[in-house]
């Protein structure tokens, strides 16, 4: 799966914040449920709004940005 398929960015949606599918949660949102204990499963029961996808593309997402970080230092 591509991230870029799930994850939208709106400059007038969550202060331009990267969203899921077009919707008002964020990847920060999910990243923090899930950095508080949360388990997919969990979020999922919560957000019925929300598929695994979804949260696959947060941490797919996460993991480019960081990669993308490191590369930008390392230069």
């Amino acid at each position: 799966m591509m991230y870029q398929d799930r994850i939208t960015i709106e400059s007038d949606k969550r202060g331009g914040k990267p969203c899921i599918r077009n919707m008002r949660i964020t990847v920060y949102d999910v990243l923090q449920w899930m950095a508080s204990g949360m388990s997919r499963h969990d979020i999922l029961e919560e957000y019925e709004e929300l598929a695994l996808e979804d949260i696959q593309a947060c941490l797919e997402f996460a993991a480019q940005r960081e990669h993308i970080t490191w590369l930008i230092k390392a230069a």
